[in-house]
């Protein structure tokens, strides 16, 4: 895939990763469509710094647990562009509750965080695949997490949901193939606002070190490093489809053995 001309939609892209991945689509000369639920100020931001680099980039509030908003996006990047050729599912949804505060979680809180994490995703695919059929080809990466495949995170509820992702990841990889490829990345603890305000500037500043020191690679996630592997995922793996890459320092493999 071509970025250059591409039009590409990139849910929960005021801030965060999202951000990131519609800054690097927009300075390779692709078109954005920011998404954002409630931050306008940091959505205007960002398709600010796109259009600074030449780039078109459009605002388009909505919900991805909405269908209809998913619908509207679709649409709208079509009205205005006449193509979606990638779309990444970047929104999410999670609340930090430690895992072994099995009150902590409600029912709905479950709900809440399945119906943006994977009903969301969901329901975005379905809403840009006609295109992408029509035109013969598209992408998908959907932003999963390490937590799928270690059961750690935020909360149960979040890495249970981007396990579930996972899985989606494959179903819709073979359900729509040849003309668009569906593939997953899976960050690790990335440095982000979102832990920032959750844990305080105290204990996330400790909770960083500490990640980066467990990981073999001795670092945390930057939103700049997770975005290289779905740009890739983008434009240049044309004979990858349902995989899910794990973007974390190392740190699925556990502590290194004693010596």
């Amino acid at each position: 895939m071509d970025v250059q001309g591409g039009v590409f939609i990139v849910t929960g892209s005021a801030t965060g990763l999202g951000a990131a991945v519609a800054q690097r689509l927009a300075a390779k000369g692709g078109r954005v469509v920011i998404n954002y639920t409630r931050s306008l100020a940091e959505a205007e931001v960002t398709a600010a710094a796109c259009r600074e680099v030449g780039s078109e980039a459009v605002l388009c509030q909505a919900d991805v647990s909405v269908d209809e908003d998913c619908r509207r996006m679709a649409s709208e990047a079509l009205d205005r562009w006449g193509r979606i050729d990638g779309l990444v599912n970047n929104a999410a949804q999670s609340k930090i509750v430690p895992h072994a505060d099995l009150e902590g979680l409600s029912a709905e809180d479950f709900n809440r965080i399945f119906a943006v994490n994977v009903v969301g995703a969901f329901q975005m695919v379905r809403a840009v695949a006609p295109a992408m059929k029509d035109q013969g080809m598209g992408a998908v990466v959907n932003v999963s997490s390490g937590s799928a495949f270690t059961g750690t995170g935020s909360s149960i509820a979040y890495a249970a949901s981007k396990a579930a992702l996972n899985v989606m990841t494959r179903s819709l990889a073979r359900a729509l193939a040849p003309e668009i490829r569906v593939n997953a990345v899976c960050p690790g603890v990335m440095q982000t606002r979102w832990w920032r305000e959750g844990l305080g500037e105290e204990n996330y500043n400790s909770f960083i070190d500490r990640y980066a020191q467990s990981a073999p690679l001795k670092k945390a996630g930057t939103t700049e490093a997770v975005a290289d592997p779905v740009l890739w995922l983008l434009e240049g793996a044309e004979h990858v489809t349902g995989e899910t890459i794990l973007v974390d320092a190392g740190s699925h493999l556990g502590p290194a053995p004693q010596r």
